[in-house]
């Protein structure tokens, strides 16, 4: 195949400055041609004046054009042409996040906009968003919990169920144990690198089988650590009351109350930090700087093998000096 000049490295581009010897070459070339017009004594040339220049007569000149591939193959080798293999293994230790987030009726408080809620939805999906190498996994809960989604990388599934995220999906309450507990259970098996809980909650243990701070020692032992969020302005907040079916009836003004003693003692014995949201500026900074805490490693393996390619210009150089030859003595030799 004939090597293509641009597809490849040179290690000694300034070689090809000699390709301006080119230039003068094919002006004295050129010259030369129309110097060296054939001369034939007749009579009379009026009987070939008709006559027109054979398609040989065109190609006449291919032996020069062979001769001046030829040179531009030798500045090509002398340039020393080189190509690269390369072999990249891309080794990412993965996070393992598992989103434990309060849908109880009180996340649907509007001191955060539209509600705690949303803007807790609002500003996990960014976080997710940020993180494209880790399994990321969604746990709910109020009076009880339950897995969301799974452990995946399948982002565009777990922002979906994050989006489907509604208060009253379960039994109401605040069973913050629970929700922990679970979330666990949902790491306790990986192999991962690092395991992090991210739990959010506006209020206080109130129900549920398993006490926090038992699920914190549980996670202290499996070695997951764990960050908690409460959300909620300091002193009264509008909270929408709600009929049996779960209809809007009116807004009240209620004293936010968030056991932040025991969601920091969560964090402190598993490693993590504790963590406390006002508005939601203030949850968007938090989840960052959970992003910058936990960052994953991803280590890059390269290898790199070098080629060199001149022996390919040198032969086709050979090659096409010796076509030139041949067709100077066979299709355009001269005869004196």
């Amino acid at each position: 195949m004939f090597p293509n000049f641009f597809s490849y490295n040179y290690l000694n581009p300034n070689i090809f400055w000699l390709s301006l010897l080119f230039v003068p070459v094919i002006i004295w070339y050129v010259w030369k041609q129309s110097q060296s017009v054939p001369h034939v004594r007749m009579s009379s040339l009026q009987d070939y004046k008709a006559l027109k220049p054979s398609l040989l007569q065109y190609f006449s000149h291919s032996t020069f054009v062979l001769r001046m591939c030829v040179f531009a193959l030798i500045i090509c080798a002398l340039a020393r042409p080189v190509s690269f293999d390369s072999f990249a293994k891309s080794s990412t230790y993965g996070i393992d996040i598992v989103l434990a987030i309060d849908v109880s009726s009180s996340m649907l408080a509007q001191d955060l906009r539209p509600d705690r809620l949303e803007a807790a939805k609002e500003v996990a999906a960014k976080f997710i968003n940020s993180r494209p190498h880790d399994r990321i996994g969604l746990v709910v809960f109020s009076g009880e919990s339950f897995t969301q989604t799974p452990l995946t990388t399948d982002h565009a599934t777990l922002l979906n169920q994050l989006s489907e995220l509604r208060a009253f999906m379960i039994e109401d309450g605040t069973a913050i144990g629970m929700g922990l507990g679970l979330s666990i259970n949902r790491l306790k098996e990986s192999k991962a690198a690092s395991r992090i809980v991210v739990l959010l909650t506006d209020g206080v243990n109130n129900t549920g089988d398993i006490e926090p701070l038992t699920a914190a020692e549980l996670a202290q032992k499996y070695g997951i650590k764990v960050y908690t969020i409460g959300v909620g302005t300091r002193g009264l907040a509008p909270f929408p009351v709600f009929d049996a079916r779960g209809n809007s009836l009116r807004t009240i003004m209620a004293r936010v109350e968030i056991d932040e003693e025991k969601l920091a003692e969560i964090s402190k014995l598993t490693g993590g930090q504790y963590f406390r949201a006002t508005n939601k500026n203030e949850l968007q900074k938090i989840y960052e700087t959970i992003d910058t805490l936990e960052k994953t490693k991803i280590e890059d393996y390269k290898m790199t093998t070098k080629h060199e390619e001149f022996p390919l210009f040198i032969l086709w150089a050979l090659c096409l000096l010796a076509l030139e030859m041949i067709l100077k003595q066979t299709l355009f030799k001269r005869f004196p």
